[in-house]
């Protein structure tokens, strides 16, 4: 099949919508929230080779493209409403185009947001999505909320995983074929917690989405929170290192490198939020409500700095920086 630009967005790209009055093929997309719902709005954009392997299957692309953005709604609380794609293509292959969209349309299906707009071109592999959401005025997740005393929660239960199997492929860590598959879909395919970072709302004092590795992002919360009191220094925090959820396939590794793929791995779009020790049982139900495994992993504290300590309570050294895009 010969693709135009244009044909190729009417052929794969092109659904029925409810919130937009125009859908796509417009200059504009134009979306009516709900009244007394504030937008939440985030992009992110995924380049090969640096956020994806060429072998990638187009349907684990495509979801994943719209994965990750999810997962900024989920740590703001919000739900989804629509999105924007926008992607360079080397070629406009019809059957790669079809795997990537049915695997795009399908988490979108599961989450009942819209595609109603964005742009193609030629040139190397580059998407790029604006999500859409809603959350009632006032009660957006933040990243400035946290305060000395509250506990430090993580959900899922595969911390570390994606960072695994980007270690097998480098060719520096070897794992079975089964185990393999199980991390390097955990890579691939992440799970954006979209219905916890609702039933957070009014629980969490603050939330993140872990992207860039658990240590770099606790870091943005513990900056954030500490402006947010006038402070002239951040927040700090205690993790507890045998708290901290890891995967059967994980588990099998030392020690050392556990602990440094679960602490600065990145790529892993779990939720990481503070909630005083009060609402302990409140988070706890927001999980199951959400069907989400939820652990307490560490406090936040006044004194600056992050202490990650084993189960004795003696600090273990941490000498691994979270990614950096520019590093």
């Amino acid at each position: 099949m010969s693709l135009g630009e244009f044909d190729l967005i009417q052929h794969f790209f092109t659904r029925p919508v409810r919130r937009s009055p125009l859908g796509v093929g417009d200059d504009c997309a134009l979306l009516a929230p709900t009244p007394g719902m504030q937008l939440a709005v985030s992009t992110d954009m995924l380049v090969e080779g640096r956020h994806f392997v060429s072998t990638v299957a187009p349907r684990r692309l495509g979801h994943k493209a719209l994965a990750v953005n999810l997962s900024d709604l989920a740590a703001c609380g919000a739900r989804p409403l629509a999105y924007t794609l926008a992607f360079a293509l080397p070629r406009a292959d019809a059957a790669w185009l079809g795997e990537l969209a049915a695997g795009l349309h399908a988490l979108a299906d599961e989450h009942a947001v819209e595609l109603v707009g964005g742009d193609t071109t030629a040139g190397p592999l580059n998407l790029c999505i604006t999500v859409f959401g809603e959350v009632p005025a006032g009660q957006a997740l933040l990243r400035s909320g946290a305060a000395p005393g509250d506990d430090l929660w993580v959900s899922g239960r595969t911390l570390g995983d994606a960072r695994l199997a980007l270690e097998v492929l480098r060719g520096t860590v070897q794992l079975p074929g089964d185990a393999f598959e199980q991390v390097r879909r955990a890579m691939e395919q992440p799970v954006p917690r979209v219905a916890l970072g609702q039933a957070l709302r009014g629980v969490a004092s603050a939330a993140i989405d872990v992207s860039d590795g658990l240590l770099g992002d606790l870091g943005h919360v513990l900056r954030r929170s500490g402006a947010a009191r006038s402070a002239a220094a951040p927040l700090g925090a205690t993790l507890f290192a045998d708290n901290l959820p890891r995967s059967a396939v994980l588990a099998t590794l030392p020690g050392g490198h556990q602990l440094e793929f679960l602490l600065s791995g990145g790529d892993d779009y779990e939720l990481l939020f503070t909630a005083p020790p009060a609402l302990a049982d409140a988070v706890r139900a927001a999980g199951i409500a959400s069907a989400t495994e939820v652990s307490r992993i560490g406090r936040i504290e006044l004194e600056p700095g992050v202490r990650v300590v084993d189960v004795d309570g003696q600090v273990i050294a941490t000498p691994w920086a979270s990614f950096d895009h520019f590093r």
